[in-house]
Parts: structure tokens; C-alpha cells; sequence
């Protein structure tokens, strides 16, 4: 140790061991970055970046021990040969290369030190390839025992540098995996100068085709700074690169890909932002935004259309936003802003208003103009106290409260609307525990015979009465199963105890069924259907099944084939609420129906309305030029049969020929004996295992 010591010190020019030292440190620096790159990358890559790793640390290694010999205080002349002195470079890009190629294929194995123990290796080839380059007024001796320890310290540094990059710990691991690799080239270069022992001879004389040291210190350093110049740009520019990159998958990953505007995430992230900086005496307002009428555009002119109009609409809405504002697009046609500059109710409805009214500028898209509206519902963050699920959650409460409204496109949250939802949260709960309880019941509503008003089947209509609140309408429970998918388990069990109790009926009526649109999508709905027919026994051609088109409309292929199912078990389909969707016509070109049933909405307007007049009387030569029956619902008044008959609709349903009641009150019309209460627990029993 001493005797390097005393060779570093005492044998060498401390300018030139600095500027080695310098050199060194950069090129390892360079080397060991581009090295990390090679472990991540992969393919053409990969290999590009080795190259770069091997070329920069061969040229460091080189460069170190030329600018070190050329402090190298010895007698007389020196000279470097050409041909050795090229080739010593070669050796040092080489096994580079080579040993940090087989650490970077080395995955996780010993291979990666062992590779860095080449580079340490490669070190002392070239170190001492250079040296037989090196001709002096002299002779060279040199200490074997030095020579190996040179070896050895250029091999375990050398696998410790790759180890740290290869295997990191900490941050710290991949910046000393630098310190090594200097050590490395110094350690064996100072190790292996110490094992040298110079005897001066002025006879020797040194050739004139030698490189003289300023040439070659000239050189060295040219080239070096060169190859340092171009890893080291090389590498930044692959930094700034990813930087970019990472800075655009932010970009994307904060914005809708449909409208350019900030999702999901970017809100949430603002939100979170605005709750931590708010002016002083302002509050948040958060809106929640639902367009009107949009999935009509969807449904008649594609997705296209539908794509068209929300681009439009987040372009004009961004367009009106001002300082601390903020929108966004939460998926669909759903839509959230910000504001952190609320101080009144006025602030919240103006800027309601003013993104509403570029909501409702039609939007022109191949030669069609759309028009969609919005519902708003604010919520309003008063209190550190609120947080921002909590904003959310109240702000979608009073949008759709503000969408099942009449004439109020904006409404405020406040406390009352917690107790609507709990209320249907209650009710979510009890419907499961009623139908466990027995508390639904089935009613039915005649069908008849539009001329001789004979009765030619029964719809089913569900009723749930309830043991504390009474008769629930199914206007208030139907929505709530929809929207919570109780209404799979509820329609099953419908169809099941409306089979059951049509198959002991006299008279073979028709039942008629309705049909959700979950059950619809329900890949196993005909299978349930067929079990049902089998366990209950009643003719597949007296169950009729009622379809709307929104149900046929949200996947028109899968409800295809579900139809053509129902209908090679024997069932009947009917298209009910004809009139009221969007694509009435391409659907009944469509789709095998067995019935249309016309809304009574236009029945309604029979007497009053020559809209509604026109609507019934083209539905009805339509269905006659198809050969499909269809039967008019809401028929109450002799004005309504006369004209049916007279356009020459076959069946009609409504309060003109009787209520809807419960089975005990069609018993005489079906023929239906009640039975002993042993037969109907009998009975009871099948209908569950029949609904199960």
C-alpha cells in the first residue's frame, strides 16, 4: 500500500493525475448512466445503448491511463507505439462491452457480477497493453505480486459497480455503483504502476516512428472529450425524452381521450387542490352535470353522432370557464365543474347557467342539428367538515332530483334530499325482505276483443303490499329495483307465479309478462323461462312476453338472439310501449313480434289530439302490411273503441272493460276453483321452486 502511495505521489505529476482523475470521474459517471439505461431497455435498444455504454468506458479507461502515463516522471525520452497503442483502446471497448452486455442479460443472476468482474479485468488488459506500448531510455521490471493485486482490485470493484446498478437497495446504490467503477480503473492503474520498476539506459534509443506524449496527450483527451460529448448528449437527450414521455402519459391519463378535457382523476386531484386552497370567505361549489336527451342522439344516428356532440359540448363549456373554475368529463354524458369563487347562491346559478346555455346551442353534425339540455345538481362545501366523497355524493343527489323535475334544470343540495335517499335505500332493503315475506301479489288486466269484447288474455301487474306503509306503487319500487338489479330476482319470480297460476286456469287465456331489460340481457333468461314452463306446466303458446325497445335498443344483437330463443320454445313476444322509442320501424323489420302493443299515451289523445290520431292510424296499417295484431292500451272511454274498431285494431286493453285485480277476482273469468288451503300451500311451493 505504501509503495502505491509513494508511486502516486512521488512518480507522477499531481497535474496530470488530476486531470485522470477528472477524466475518470466524468467517463464513469457517463459509462455507469448509460449502463443503467441497457438494464431497462430492451430489443434494438438495448443493444444501441451498450454499444454507447462500451464505447464511453472503454474510451474513459483508455483515456485515464494515458493522461496518468503522461505524468509518469521518467528518464530520458518516451514513446508510445502506434499499432499497441490503438489496440489497447480496442481491448478496453471490447471486453466493456462485453462484460457489461453479459450483466445486462445476466437478469438477476451471478452472471451480473461476474460481468463486472470482465470489465475489471478488461481494465488490466488494456492497462497493460498500454504498457508494452510505452517505450522508455530503459528497462521495465515488474513486481508479480502487484500485478496480481491489480487484477484482483480491477475485478472486484469492477463487479461491484455493475452489482449496484443491477441490484440497487437505496438510492444511494446506484450512484456509488460511479465510486466503484473509478475505483476500479484507479485502484488497477496506481496497483499495476507500483509493480513497475524503471532502470534508465541512454544508450537505448527511442524510435522517431513513436508517438511523442504531446501528441498523444493531445489526442487522448480530443477523443475522449469527443466520445464523452456524444454519451453524455446521447443520454440527455433520452432523459428529456422520457421526461416527455412521462409528462404525456400524465397528460393522458389526467384527460378524456373523446373531448381533450380532464377525467375522472384530474378531478379529483382538483377537487383535492381546492379544498386546500380556497380564497378567504369563499366556498366550493361543485356541480354535477347530466345531458338530456342524449342517448336518443346514440340510439337513432350511432355513436358518432353521439361522440360529435360531447366534443362540441366540452369545447364550448370550457370555453366560458374563468379564473378558479374547472371541468371535466366523469364518462358517458356525465359532466362535473368547479368552482372555488362561490360566495352566494347567485354564483353557483350563474355559473350553472352559463355552461347550460352553451350545453343548449344545437350542435350541426352531417347535415342534422342536435339539441341536448342538461341537469344540474350543486353542492356546496361550506365546512372543512365536508369531504370530497361527501361533495359528490350530494351534488348527484341534487342533479337528479333537478332531472326528475318539471321545470328546474338547476337544483341546489340541501339535508331533505339525504332523507329521499335513505328512503329508497329502505325501501332497496325492504323489497328483498318482502318478497321473502310474501308480500307481493300479482293483478291482472283483461285483454279484450275489440268488436265482441270477449276476453283474450291477461297482463300481469305486480303490486307490493306492504305490512306498515300499505299498498306501495309500482311506480315508486320498480325504479329502485331496476336501478339496484333486484329486478332479475323480482321478474323471475313474476314470471314464475304467473305461470303458476295461469296453468290451473279452465280456459286457456294468454298471460302476458313484462320483461325487464336486465332480464333481457341475461344470457340465461330463456333457460329460465324454459324451466318454468316445464315445473309449472303450462303451454308455452299461452305465455306472452312483453319487450320495450329501450330493452332491444342497449344491445340489438344479443336481444336478437335471445328472442329467436324465447321463441323456438313456442312463446309469444310483444313489443310493448310501441311509439315511444326511436327506431319503431328498423325494429319490427327486425325482430319476430308476435304483438304490438300501442302506449297509451296516444290513446290518451284519441279525442283531443290529431297528432296522436295520425300516430295510431299509420301504427296500425304498418302492423297490417306486416301481419303482426296489435292491441291499444289505456282504451277508458266508448270514443276510444269506436275509433279502433273503425281503423280496425283487434284487441284493446283498459279501465273500459275492467280494473286490474287480483287472481281471486278473475276466478269466474278463467274458470280458476280456489282450492283448500292444503292445496295452496301445495301450490306455494312449487311457485318458489319454480322461481328458484
Amino acid at each position: 500500500m505504501l509503495l502505491v502511495l509513494y508511486c502516486l505521489i512521488i512518480d507522477h505529476d499531481i497535474r496530470y493525475t488530476a486531470a485522470a482523475v477528472i477524466v475518470c470521474i466524468l467517463g464513469s459517471f457517463v459509462t455507469m448512466r448509460l449502463f443503467s439505461r441497457v438494464r431497462v431497455a430492451s430489443g434494438v435498444q438495448k443493444v444501441s445503448w451498450l454499444f454507447l455504454a462500451g464505447v464511453n468506458g472503454g474510451a474513459t479507461i483508455w483515456t485515464t491511463h494515458f493522461v496518468a502515463m503522461l505524468g509518469y516522471i521518467a528518464a530520458g525520452t518516451v514513446g508510445y507505439d502506434p499499432t499497441l497503442t490503438g489496440f489497447s483502446l480496442v481491448i478496453a471497448i471490447v471486453t466493456m462491452t462485453t462484460g457489461l452486455g453479459i450483466s445486462a442479460y445476466g437478469g438477476r443472476s451471478a452472471f451480473v457480477e461476474a460481468g463486472g468482474a470482465i470489465v475489471g479485468l478488461g481494465i488490466a488488459a488494456m492497462h497493460y497493453t498500454g504498457m508494452a506500448a510505452y517505450n522508455v531510455q530503459g528497462f521495465i521490471q515488474w513486481n508479480k505480486s502487484y500485478v496480481i493485486a491489480s487484477l484482483i482490485l480491477g475485478a472486484v470493484f469492477g463487479a461491484l459497480a455493475v452489482n449496484r446498478i443491477a441490484r440497487p437497495i437505496n438510492w444511494f446504490c446506484k450512484h456509488s455503483a460511479v465510486a466503484f467503477l473509478i475505483l476500479a480503473i484507479a485502484s488497477m492503474h496506481y496497483t499495476g504502476m507500483a509493480s513497475m520498476t524503471f532502470e534508465f539506459d541512454p544508450r537505448i534509443v527511442i524510435e522517431e516512428s513513436l508517438l511523442s506524449p504531446a501528441l498523444m496527450g493531445g489526442g487522448a483527451i480530443g477523443v475522449t472529450v469527443l466520445l464523452f460529448a456524444l454519451g453524455l448528449s446521447t443520454y440527455v437527450i433520452d432523459a428529456q425524452s422520457t421526461q416527455q414521455a412521462v409528462a404525456r402519459y400524465r397528460h393522458l391519463s389526467l384527460h378524456d381521450p373523446l373531448t381533450g378535457i380532464p377525467n375522472r382523476a384530474a378531478f379529483i386531484e382538483h377537487l383535492t387542490r381546492f379544498t386546500r386552497d380556497v380564497s378567504t370567505g369563499a366556498h366550493i361549489a361543485l356541480l354535477s352535470i347530466d345531458l338530456d336527451r342524449f342517448k336518443e342522439i346514440n340510439d337513432v344516428h350511432g355513436h358518432a353522432a353521439g361522440d360529435a356532440v360531447l366534443r362540441t359540448i366540452a369545447d364550448r363549456a370550457s370555453s366560458v370557464l374563468r379564473s378558479g373554475e374547472f371541468l371535466a368529463r366523469m364518462g358517458g354524458d356525465e359532466f362535473v365543474a368547479l368552482t372555488k369563487a362561490y360566495y352566494t347562491r347567485a354564483d353557483g346559478t350563474e355559473f350553472a347557467k352559463r355552461l347550460i346555455e352553451q350545453i343548449n346551442t344545437p350542435v350541426e353534425w352531417n347535415g342534422h342539428s342536435f339539441t341536448v339540455g342538461a341537469s344540474v345538481g350543486i353542492s356546496v362545501r361550506n365546512s372543512s367538515s365536508v369531504d370530497a366523497d361527501t361533495l359528490i355524493a350530494q351534488a348527484d343527489v341534487a342533479m337528479y332530483r333537478a332531472k326528475n323535475g318539471i321545470a328546474e334544470t338547476i337544483c341546489f343540495y340541501d339535508k331533505s334530499m339525504d332523507d329521499a335517499a335513505r328512503e329508497r335505500n329502505a325501501l332497496a332493503i325492504a323489497m328483498r325482505a318482502g318478497l321473502e315475506n310474501n308480500e307481493f301479489e300479482l293483478y291482472y288486466q283483461q285483454q279484450n276483443d275489440t268488436n265482441t269484447g270477449s276476453i283474450v288474455g291477461f297482463e300481469t301487474l305486480l303490486r307490493w303490499k306492504h305490512p306498515t306503509r300499505g299498498m306501495i306503487s309500482p311506480a315508486d319500487f320498480i325504479p329502485i329495483a331496476e336501478q339496484n338489479g333486484f329486478i332479475v330476482e323480482l321478474g323471475e319470480w313474476v314470471l314464475a307465479e304467473a305461470c303458476t297460476q295461469a296453468a290451473r286456469w279452465k280456459k286457456a287465456l294468454s298471460v302476458a309478462v313484462n320483461v325487464a331489460p336486465q332480464q333481457l340481457a341475461d344470457n340465461d333468461f330463456p333457460d329460465k323461462v324454459d324451466r318454468i314452463l316445464r315445473k309449472t306446466g303450462l303451454q308455452p303458446a299461452r305465455l306472452e312476453l312483453e319487450i320495450t325497445e329501450g330493452s332491444i335498443i342497449a344491445d340489438h344483437r344479443h336481444a336478437l338472439t335471445t328472442i329467436r330463443r324465447l321463441k323456438a320454445l313456442g312463446v309469444k313476444i310483444a313489443m310493448d310501449d310501441y311509439g315511444t322509442g326511436y327506431s319503431s320501424l328498423s325494429t319490427l323489420q327486425s325482430f319476430p313480434f308476435d304483438k304490438i302493443k300501442i302506449d297509451r299515451a296516444f290513446i290518451d289523445g284519441l279525442s283531443t289530439n290529431v297528432q296522436s290520431e295520425a300516430i295510431v292510424r299509420s301504427t296500425l296499417i304498418l302492423a297490417h302490411s306486416l301481419n303482426i295484431p296489435v292491441l291499444a292500451e289505456g282504451v277508458e272511454t266508448q270514443a276510444h273503441i269506436e275509433f279502433l274498431r273503425r281503423e280496425g285494431c283487434l284487441q284493446v286493453q283498459g279501465f273500459f272493460f275492467g280494473k286490474p285485480g287480483p287472481v281471486t277476482s278473475i276466478a269466474n273469468l278463467v274458470g280458476d276453483d280456489l282450492q283448500s288451503s292444503d292445496d295452496q300451500a301445495g301450490l306455494d311451493d312449487l311457485r318458489y321452486r319454480a322461481a328458484s
